[in-house]
């Protein structure tokens, strides 16, 4: 079937082709007859604009793309809604692209986002990317970094204070009768995952107390499981009685591992995970974790990218505190 253009639609419906372009675009303009007859023949041939091509003449796409780290995880999901909802306040589409945790994958989707001439890209990465970041910026696309910080502070970004969130995790568990602190995430090349490392640490070496890193390369349950029952299978004296997981993901894992070895949680062993997502507090033994407000992180992200698009070259460091919310895995005295 040939392609029915503005040409097609004039005919059909009487009229000139720039009536049918008014009626498409500006419909304030033409008649209330003429703008029925154009709607009429778009129906009747099935007219589809050519949304490139108006892009190409406007200058603009109304489009932002969000590549994110891995949107199975609730975490990344409540992350695009927060900054797809800010950006339709705005008169703007989110394009979501899914790294699934790989880098390749993530750079597909950037890819994508430049030959689609997108006005301005949100990144929670897999990996850093500065050639990237610096292509954007010589295309004149603003890009606001999400859940981790540009290592010279070139770029917006927004993010948690995840060292803070570690050293709440630690004191949670030094609090509840712990003595030897494991943490259990990576991979170590993700900014976030060394600040909450480093939080437990600072806390855990002021105390005293021994502590243990298990690192993985990605972060989901089924990981989380085997290594959950790798830990129950330990002598109870090299056993961490108090853990801290790099997401909620992984610490449901180790839920499931510990608890099918016959380990009591958080008798035998406390657990912390991060994140807050929604199945934490609907877990068999519902899960303490360091909430970190994704929804509001995602909007703030598009509102910097706004503040760009709208002339401002400065970049701004939006930082969020987490909160750690209680629940019954992890022990009180």
């Amino acid at each position: 079937m040939p392609d029915i253009g503005l040409k097609d639609v004039a005919e059909r419906a009487g009229v000139s082709i720039g009536t049918v372009s008014n009626a498409l675009n500006r419909p304030e303009l033409v008649s209330e007859s003429a703008a029925a007859r154009v709607a009429e023949a778009v129906d009747e041939l099935g007219y589809v604009p050519n949304i490139a091509a108006r892009q190409l003449k406007a200058g603009r796409s109304d489009a932002i793309g969000f590549s994110v780290i891995n949107i199975t995880n609730p975490f990344f999901a409540d992350l695009a809604f927060g900054a797809e909802e800010q950006a339709l306040t705005a008169g703007y589409s989110v394009i979501v692209g899914n790294g699934f945790d790989s880098a390749e994958r993530e750079s597909r989707y950037l890819d994508l986002f430049e030959r689609q001439r997108v006005d301005g890209v949100l990144i929670a990465p897999v990996e850093y990317h500065e050639e990237y970041l610096e292509r954007f910026r010589r295309r004149g696309v603003p890009v606001v970094l999400v859940d981790q910080r540009h290592p010279r502070g070139e770029f917006s970004s927004v993010s948690v204070d995840n060292r803070l969130g570690g050293r709440i995790a630690a004191q949670a568990l030094l609090d509840g009768g712990c003595r030897h602190l494991a943490f259990v995430g990576g991979p170590r090349s993700r900014e976030q995952m060394n600040e909450r490392l480093a939080g437990l640490h600072e806390v855990a070496d002021a105390a005293g107390v021994r502590t243990t890193l298990i690192e993985t390369t990605t972060l989901n349950t089924g990981l989380g499981r085997e290594i959950g029952e790798q830990i129950a299978d330990l002598p109870a004296a090299e056993r961490p009685d108090g853990i801290l997981a790099g997401n909620d993901h992984l610490a449901l894992g180790l839920l499931q591992g510990l608890v099918g070895r016959g380990l009591s949680v958080p008798e035998d062993i406390s657990l912390v995970g991060y994140d807050d997502i929604e199945f934490a507090g609907a877990a068999v033994v519902p899960l303490t974790s360091v909430r970190q407000p994704a929804r509001e992180m995602g909007a703030r992200a598009v509102e910097l990218l706004m503040h760009h698009l709208a002339g401002s070259d400065d970049p701004i460091e939006a930082r969020f505190l987490p909160e750690l919310v209680v629940r019954a895995s992890t022990r009180s005295l």
